[in-house]
């Protein structure tokens, strides 16, 4: 039975694959526009193409020096991380992560331009469009990473040892690459966009989106490095540490009261059970596709969450199949917690992962009171409309919080730790949905700004403002998403390396406080220098903009010259290449160095510390981000004075403070806190007990 789940698994990753392809043939097929709106796609795809391939060539050689520290790691045969298996599987698990987000901004870069050509018939085209792009995204990366755990886990198989350890190695490789992705394109999309802003719309008083604004190219291929490609990596990993975590775990939970083929029948339903429901998870995606339909602006949020509640019905009906078939009964105390309770651990880690989505909506729509407030507060300036949102950002966090802790206490009482593990697999198993819900935002940013600077009719750019719109909606929608999965899978990631280390973790032990303490910090320190490195590449595109604008005639007023959008371009992919590396580097070293220092309670405390804060500053940066942005734009659609007023001044301020906030350090935190904690678990044997 081994083999035949994962052969079906197999199957049902590689269909995915085979759906994400034919759905980009489909996209390719439509009208690319006028030859105008095709050059300058072709600047957005040279660009984002540009930024991965240099991104890229870094990321290989820090993939390269790992791959020879694990081969060289001791390892003792038996139980541990380290070695050739988990070498190879880190290559494999980095390469899926490059390769599904490079995918995905391939095709992104690409459906903007049809999405922009199709608004000139009807919204539902386009519609249509931008989300088949959104879930060839969502497709790509469930089944890569469906398709890299079942082949590993049949390759790696041996009888006696804890064969899925080693294929935590494909989990490594994925944070890795995913942590740099997120940086780097958090910081190149920022860069340019707060450069953009600030002179385009405050000092020279163009739109957004005006091709005489020298970063608008370099914004629109930020949107595609940092939100498709970036978001893809984030998720990716997140979705692969889920279900090799919850396996890891399982491999131990073998009830006592087995033994012989029973109990490894029961390893086997334990270790495979996250895998399977994943599968059915993918295949829920895909009727949920079906669902997202609309004619009318009114019914876009309700068409795409209605694809969501469907895929998760799906689920629910699969997943109750899956228990009933494989019964997963995992070990406690000298009994074992009942298939069921299993079960609905799951469920419960589906309905939060939507409930935290529905609050973190709430706190950033522009259509809901706190982004309205901090609008209010802009006719005051800019200082107060960025204490308002600092104070929405920071109420946001309670709610999904609550949430997190009721369900880490529900999902514990039924199943234990187990049940926890889940709960995160639960939560992601719809992925191929949700990030297609999520990445179809930057679809239509593009296509909007498309319109905009190939000076389409009227019609069409208030059909893309449409989607835009409902596009920042599900982007923060996805956000909360992606936090609260990845608080899940931190903490199931945690629990892996507490079973995995044998070590007491009390808060009577001075070690583990010293360690939660530094761990606490950590994501401060992360953010502080990811803000920076937005804040420096910003000046920089700032000047270049300001430079322009000044030395080539008739640009400013739209009677003359031409922007050099290449040099932009050039500007947000070196400001990110040079500051995405220590940030980067953060997240491996400081459990290395805590532990072969202070051993492995201290690295304990560590991670606990950094889960704790980085769920807390995640959520607070990814809702004030949010808040700001769909301030801005309630204002620039006709309300508290409009756009060009001194309010919309004050908010754009606030906004620019916002977007490293809610697009490169608060979504970054959360792969530092799964990330550090598969690096403490694969350098487990170079720890001090």
């Amino acid at each position: 039975m081994y083999y035949l789940w994962n052969i079906l698994s197999l199957l049902v990753g590689a269909a995915a694959i085979w759906y994400a392809v034919q759905l980009f043939k489909q996209i390719m097929q439509k009208d690319a526009g006028d030859e105008r709106m095709q050059k300058i796609a072709r600047a957005v795809q040279e660009g984002g193409r540009a930024f991965l391939h240099a991104e890229y060539r870094w990321l290989a050689v820090f993939v390269g020096v790992v791959f020879v520290a694990l081969c060289l790691g001791p390892n003792n045969g038996k139980d541990q991380f380290l070695g050739w298996k988990t070498a190879i599987a880190f290559v494999l698990g980095a390469t899926a992560s490059a390769g599904a987000g490079y995918f995905g901004m391939h095709c992104a870069t690409r459906a903007a331009v049809r999405t922009t050509q199709a608004a000139k018939s009807s919204l539902g085209a386009a519609l249509d469009v931008a989300f088949k792009s959104g879930t060839v995204m969502g497709m790509t990366v469930v089944g890569v990473g469906l398709v890299g755990i079942t082949l590993l886990m049949m390759l790696y198989r041996q009888d006696g040892v804890e064969f899925v350890n080693y294929v935590l190695g494909f989990s490594f490789g994925a944070s890795s690459i995913a942590l740099f992705a997120r940086v780097g394109g958090g910081i190149y999309t920022k860069a340019a966009d707060v450069g953009g802003d600030l002179v385009g719309k405050v000092e020279a008083g163009i739109p957004e989106d005006d091709p005489r604004n020298p970063a608008v190219i370099a914004d629109n291929v930020g949107d595609n490095v940092g939100d498709v490609a970036g978001m893809g990596a984030d998720l990716f990993e997140s979705y692969v540490g889920a279900i090799l975590s919850t396996a890891i775990i399982g491999f131990t939970l073998v009830p006592v009261t087995l033994t012989g083929d029973d109990a490894a029948t029961m390893q086997t339903n334990l270790v495979l059970y996250p895998i399977v429901l994943s599968a059915i998870g993918v295949v829920a995606s895909f009727f949920g596709t079906f669902r997202v339909k609309a004619d009318d602006e009114t019914r876009l949020s309700a068409a795409l969450f209605g694809g969501l509640i469907a895929a998760s019905a799906f689920l629910i009906l699969g997943g109750a199949l899956v228990t009933l078939v494989m019964q997963p009964t995992p070990a406690h105390g000298a009994g074992a917690y009942g298939h069921w309770s299993v079960y609905f651990a799951m469920v419960i880690g589906l309905v939060v992962g939507v409930v935290i989505g529905k609050v973190t909506e709430y706190y950033t729509s522009e259509k809901m009171a706190p982004a309205q407030t901090i609008a209010q507060q802009s006719q005051t300036g800019a200082a107060t409309n960025i204490i308002y949102g600092l104070a929405t950002g920071m109420a946001s966090t309670w709610i999904p919080t609550v949430l997190l802790a009721l369900a880490i206490w529900g999902c514990s009482e039924l199943a234990g730790i187990y049940g926890i593990c889940v709960a995160a697999v639960g939560m992601l198993s719809t992925l191929g949905i949700s990030l297609g819900v999520d990445a179809y935002g930057p679809v239509a940013d593009n296509a909007g700004g498309l319109a905009e600077m190939s000076h389409q009719p009227p019609e069409v750019r208030k059909r893309t403002d449409s989607l835009d719109a409902t596009g920042n909606t599900t982007a923060a929608i996805g956000k909360g998403f992606a936090i609260g999965s990845a608080a899940l899978t931190a903490l199931a990631l945690f629990a892996a390396y507490k079973v995995a280390a044998k070590v007491d973790l009390s808060l009577d032990n001075p070690l583990v406080v010293m360690g939660l303490l530094v761990g606490a910090m950590l994501p401060f320190l992360f953010s502080s220098m990811a803000m920076k490195a937005v804040g420096k590449a910003a000046n920089a595109m700032v000047e270049e903009v300001r430079r322009q604008f000044r030395e080539i005639k008739g640009l400013k007023d739209g009677t003359g010259g031409e922007a050099d959008y290449a040099r932009c371009v050039s500007i947000s992919t070196e400001g990110a290449l040079r500051e995405m590396v220590v940030p980067g580097l953060l997240a491996v070293v400081a459990p290395l160095l805590m532990g072969m220092f202070f051993g492995k309670a201290a690295v304990g405390g560590l991670l606990a510390g950094s889960t704790a804060s980085g769920v807390m500053m995640a959520l607070f940066m990814a809702n004030a981000g949010g808040a700001w942005d769909n301030a801005k734009k309630y204002i620039e659609a006709g309300h508290l004075g409009g756009k060009g007023s001194d309010t919309h001044k004050a908010a754009v301020t606030g906004d620019t403070v916002g977007d490293p906030f809610k697009d490169t350090a608060g979504p970054s935190i959360n792969i530092l806190m799964k990330l550090m904690t598969i690096a403490a678990l694969i350098a487990l044997p170079l720890f001090r007990s």
